[in-house]
């Protein structure tokens, strides 16, 4: 087992360092993606179980003592979450936190885009699978296209930088409309980033074959741009990123067909304090108790011992199944209604 004193890397039983720290800020969500969360109703966490934001940012700074030092919020839809500038103002306090990122769906972008830029917010995902307004409605239950695509157009306008477009790429659903996405990237300034198509969660009738393959969109792509260079970096980030003729560049996620689990720094903290080492985790740490309780020294045990012992390779495991025909739905729909911390909008996708 690998030691770690407070300040220095805590390295997992891979000699995996603890870096980057997902936390979700609420499980709720304004749209039923079916890759997502496609039901109607969910088990949702209690409300008065959800961590306030003071107890987030004294976890995070916990968090920093063993190495943390990249903060992503999500959700749910973190926008959802009243007075989100605030956490991000105190996270920003953090010295040790040299970056805040947030990943929302859009839809309430125009309104807040610029108090998340006067609280000092560094980078900003939105998650944006068509361009058809047909399409985004079937996959969402909802008619709200027009305004994801006016948040996007607010993050230019407010002055926020980073900005990045998820796009996940489901076979004979979106893989019409991945060049078509590569050039509303360009017109909005956003890096698009594509995602195969996951098996997590037991609600969203994933299957193998819906997935589009990085292989797959990479020939896409040589076909209508010619060549695409990998982009040489030192970077524990999911995204395999690629540079067109014209210096436009893209990423690739392929944690379904090339899983990142090597390499991969990050671990989620659930909106009621509930810590997993893996987006795949069946099991999790419970963090609140022991901050209400005001027991830092509990704490720090738990999250040193929780990652020194961290044996979690999810995505690798998930594809070791393929060979065998047993990969199908990681959670039966009845297990995830009985215990809501295994959706994965509950643990930040």
């Amino acid at each position: 087992m690998n030691a770690s004193p407070a300040g220095a890397d805590l390295l997992d039983t891979f000699d995996r360092p603890l870096r980057s720290l997902r936390v979700s800020v609420t499980d709720r969500c304004n749209l039923r993606c079916r890759y997502c969360m496609p039901e109607d109703e969910y088990a949702w966490l209690p409300r008065e179980t959800l961590l306030s934001f003071e107890e987030i940012n004294q976890l995070v700074e916990i968090f920093t003592e063993f190495g943390v030092d990249k903060v992503r919020l999500t959700g749910g839809e973190p926008l959802l979450r009243r007075d989100l500038p605030t956490l991000i103002r105190l996270l920003k306090r953090q010295t040790a936190i040299r970056d805040v990122a947030l990943t929302t769906n859009g839809i309430l972008l125009d309104e807040q885009a610029e108090s998340l830029r006067d609280a000092g917010l560094d980078r900003i995902t939105v998650s944006l699978d068509t361009l058809k307004p047909d399409k985004f409605r079937n996959l969402t239950k909802r008619d709200t296209f027009d305004r994801v695509l006016q948040g996007i157009a607010y993050v230019k306008t407010a002055g926020l930088t980073g900005l990045k477009i998820d796009t996940v790429a489901i076979k004979g659903f979106n893989d019409d409309e991945l060049v078509e996405l590569i050039e509303y990237g360009k017109s909005v300034d956003g890096e698009v980033r594509f995602i195969e198509y996951m098996d997590v969660g037991g609600a969203n009738d994933w299957g193998l074959e819906k997935v589009v393959s990085q292989a797959e969109i990479l020939v896409k792509f040589r076909q209508a741009y010619g060549s695409v260079e990998p982009v040489r970096e030192n970077s524990s980030a999911p995204a395999r990123r690629y540079r067109l003729p014209d210096g436009t560049t893209f990423g690739i996620i392929p944690s379904t067909t090339t899983p990142f689990c090597a390499t991969c720094d990050r671990s989620r903290l659930t909106a009621d304090g509930m810590w997993y080492l893996c987006l795949y985790a069946r099991h999790g740490f419970d963090l609140r108790e022991p901050l209400r309780m005001n027991d830092d020294a509990t704490l720090r045990d738990c999250i040193r011992s929780g990652w020194q012992q961290r044996v979690d390779r999810g995505a690798e495991d998930r594809k070791a199944l393929e060979s065998s025909s047993g990969r199908g739905q990681f959670i039966q729909i009845d297990e995830l209604r009985q215990d809501p911390h295994l959706e994965m909008h509950a643990r930040g996708g």
